[in-house]
């Protein structure tokens, strides 16, 4: 029995447990992180061929389909998925992936878990933007437009940071949200005030709740090349944004090059805010949903936060989209108080796990 045993014991001592490398395991990251690819993906397909059947006319299926790759312009719903219903989700998709990177770069780069486009300010330094050229450049183009929204997007982050800095004990996360509340109030009653007086406030009320009606292809065929490149842009420094968001003595070490990765980080954060709010209106809340559920699902890694966050940022204004248009059909909810129902509570939640910032 002993040498049994010394037997077993030696057997196991011979065959100790190993850990899993580190290449097992950035393998599995990567293994999770397509197979969450493929899965989003579909999960986009069908909620955009949902979100092109239902609404106040529901169409068949068939008729979606054969829309697309089979357009007849004597068909009635044919016509009706082309000039409104398709250029609509593409919006949509478009706006939530837009609001969903920008806010998981400024989340990154601040190292702040509650910043997002609509709560740091840059929804509303947008919407003055635009009010001022509703008002004084009424012929200005579509592109103008979205360049006016980026500038005031990156004026209103400015401000932002900038009273946030004023703090004698640092710019913890608690107090920069509420510098952003404070700033995104001020610069919506300027809005208001503004759109009053010059008798443009309906416009400017509608901005703000948030919407996509009205979308044409053309100015989505304006609107998405400057999408695609914020996007390139954000997809192309996202492993020096996960340096930068452990720490910026560990990136710096690395040889990151800080104030231009930064510099890049706002760029295309500021695009892709400033671009979905001249789509959809002062929409918050997406970059605060989107990329926190990514994070859960695939860690702090950026290579893998900003292509799943797009993509389920896209999901969750599409689904908005399409909830506000037929719970009260025929009848429009803003898009924004839709999304506000999941996204008030949420960051409620987020806000009372750094409530040690205050």
């Amino acid at each position: 029995m002993e040498i049994l045993a010394s037997n077993v014991h030696e057997s196991s001592i011979s065959r100790p447990y190993s850990e899993p490398s580190p290449d097992t395991i950035k393998g599995a990251k990567k293994l999770s992180f397509f197979l969450l690819l493929i899965l989003f993906f579909l999960l986009l397909i069908g909620v955009l061929i949902l979100a092109m059947a239902l609404g106040a006319k529901k169409i068949p299926f068939s008729d979606v389909f054969l829309s697309i790759f089979a357009f007849d312009e004597m068909v009635t719903n044919h016509q009706v998925i082309q000039s409104i219903r398709l250029p609509r989700v593409l919006a949509a998709m478009a706006t939530g992936a837009g609001f969903a990177v920008s806010g998981a770069i400024i989340q990154g780069i601040s190292r702040n878990p509650l910043a997002d486009s609509g709560i740091l300010g840059l929804n509303a330094g947008a919407g003055v933007m635009l009010v001022i050229a509703m008002i004084f450049l009424p012929t200005l183009t579509f592109t103008g437009s979205l360049w006016l929204c980026i500038i005031g997007a990156a004026l209103g982050a400015g401000l932002v940071f900038s009273v946030g800095l004023l703090s004698k004990r640092g710019l913890t996360p608690i107090r920069l949200v509420l510098a952003g509340v404070a700033i995104s109030s001020m610069l919506t009653a300027l809005s208001e005030g503004i759109s009053i007086f010059f008798s443009v406030s309906q416009q400017v009320a509608f901005w703000y709740g948030g919407g996509l009606s009205g979308i044409s292809m053309a100015h989505l065929q304006q609107m998405l090349p400057w999408m695609i490149l914020a996007l390139l842009l954000a997809i192309a420094i996202s492993k020096s944004i996960t340096l930068l968001y452990v720490g910026e003595e560990t990136a710096q070490g690395l040889g990151v090059n800080i104030k231009l990765i930064k510099s890049l980080s706002l760029l295309s954060a500021f695009m892709l805010a400033g671009i979905s709010c001249a789509l959809a209106g002062s929409v918050s809340f997406i970059g605060l949903l989107a990329p926190h559920l990514v994070r859960y699902l695939v860690g702090v890694d950026y290579r893998f936060i900003i292509p799943l966050s797009a993509i389920l940022g896209a999901i969750i204004v599409v689904l908005t989209d399409l909830v506000a248009r037929i719970v009260n059909a025929p009848y429009e909810i803003p898009v924004g108080a839709v999304i506000a129902v999941i996204g008030i509570p949420f960051f409620l939640f987020l806000a009372r796990k750094e409530r040690r910032g205050l």
